[in-house]
């Protein structure tokens, strides 16, 4: 009783203190997040948000709500970060998912973003939003991670940099009197850059590498009296060429149920050859970035798909020397924030409204965040209200979906910290023999190679 207690306790200060983040039309925007959590189906519609028992205002104001009101992003910031999992590694998974808006030629701000699930002209890319998530991650065997910051992208931003920016900003919220905390990306970021940008900050950077790449060791010491410039780069070291390693720094075995054995080793100090190109061409000479390449081979994978190699290979940037043990584990469950997305998209309908303006986007996804994270504190407070063709499961290990289901009883004994809604007397309405001017219509920007 004394966990659950504690539990409860927990939910309703969020509760709480999410309220004091949203003003004006906080009411409403507090409502309408208890209404995508209560709601029996997943989100279909916004205005469907508006019949559930737990919204008690008109659907007008549901449409002011998300058109005038405010989230305080910084408050929320810090409320997502003291109520984070305290037993969870320091580890979080950084990605970016697309809000597709294809067709929405009155919205600004739209870009050209990678999107897996849909094409265009038979590219993997839509024209939308992209958001840049950053979600704490669990060793437990489950899909729930700890969502803390989401950040928008857009057109006019360097992606590196803004990258870069958002990491520092929540590691100046972290605690400094714990372990390192470690930032996993997946193939397409740019670990060197990422490395060097965080050079002095206090985080550790974990990226995926193609097997083609080349790094190079420090140069063997020139003898004395020798002529010309000195050497910059040592041997090559190809990814690709084995003939072309030496001998490992550090080197990790063990053995687990699901990839039989498991073999990491790890080569210190090594650089990649730069140019003077790309974010390096305002340096007179491309700077040395030194790091750790980390091999994992396993021996066997889940299940047999083809193509699929069983070597990985990883860039780590940071002070002292890699954990080889926690660096594959990390990189393995980076793949859990891609659970997250799903159920986001899925069930709580995270990319469902067709708002107009990117900072109606942005009020929403907070409204998104806010209600997993009370989807996560709930998790022990909850029944597994389980439909009879679904196996029962363990109360302790409930996935989103089955929190979510009994979230409604739940939200009954915590109450609400909105006020009630004040008269419904319908407005007077548009003026007579008035119109609008035609939207101002916005290109998708599509950024130069």
């Amino acid at each position: 009783m004394g966990h659950t207690d504690t539990a409860t306790d927990e939910l309703i200060s969020f509760r709480s203190s999410f309220h004091r983040c949203l003003a004006p039309w906080g009411d409403a925007l507090f409502e309408l997040t208890d209404a995508l959590l209560c709601s029996p189906a997943p989100v279909g519609s916004v205005p469907s948000l508006s019949l559930e028992p737990e919204f008690r205002r008109s659907h007008g104001s549901l449409y002011k709500a998300l058109a005038d009101g405010d989230v305080d992003d910084v408050s929320l910031r810090e409320l997502l970060v003291s109520h984070r999992p305290k037993g969870w590694p320091l580890v979080f998974a950084v990605d970016a998912s697309t809000w597709d808006r294809c067709d929405a030629e009155c919205s600004p701000e739209r870009g050209f973003h990678y999107s897996a699930s849909k094409h265009s002209a038979g590219q993997p890319i839509v024209a939308g939003w992209s958001y840049q998530w950053i979600s704490q991650l669990n060793w437990a065997p489950d899909s729930w991670t700890a969502p803390l910051d989401a950040l928008r992208i857009t057109p006019a931003m360097d992606a590196a940099t803004a990258t870069l920016d958002q990491v520092k900003r929540l590691v100046g919220l972290l605690p400094a009197d714990r372990e390192v905390p470690l930032f996993v990306f997946d193939a397409g970021f740019d670990g060197v850059a990422l490395g060097h940008g965080l050079s002095n900050t206090r985080a550790e950077v974990l990226v995926r590498i193609a097997s083609t790449r080349v790094f190079h060791p420090d140069p063997t010491p020139r003898a004395t009296g020798t002529a010309g410039r000195p050497r910059r780069h040592g041997p090559r070291f190809v990814l690709a060429d084995e003939e072309t390693w030496p001998v490992p720094d550090a080197e990790f075995t063990t053995s687990v149920r699901r990839y039989g054995n498991v073999t990491v080793a790890a080569w210190h100090n090594l650089h990649p050859k730069l140019h003077g190109r790309g974010k390096w061409k305002d340096y007179d000479e491309p700077p040395i970035i030194k790091g750790s390449v980390i091999r994992v081979e396993v021996e066997h994978l889940p299940k047999p798909i083809g193509r699929i190699k069983k070597t990985l290979w990883l860039w780590w940037s940071g002070d002292g020397e890699p954990d080889l043990d926690l660096c594959w584990r990390a990189y393995l469950r980076r793949f859990d924030i891609e659970h997250t997305f799903r159920f986001v998209k899925g069930t709580l309908g995270w990319t469902t409204p067709s708002v107009c303006t990117p900072q109606q986007a942005d009020r929403w996804t907070s409204l998104i965040i806010a209600a997993y994270t009370q989807l996560r504190l709930a998790r022990q407070l909850v029944d597994d209200l389980r439909l009879p063709w679904e196996r029962r499961s363990d109360p302790k290990k409930l996935t989103p979906v089955r929190v979510r289901r009994g979230f409604r009883r739940l939200r009954a004994t915590l109450g609400t910290p909105a006020h009630p809604p004040k008269s419904s007397t319908p407005g007077p309405g548009r003026p007579k023999d008035t119109r609008k001017p035609p939207r101002t219509r916005y290109p998708a920007v599509k950024k130069a190679a």
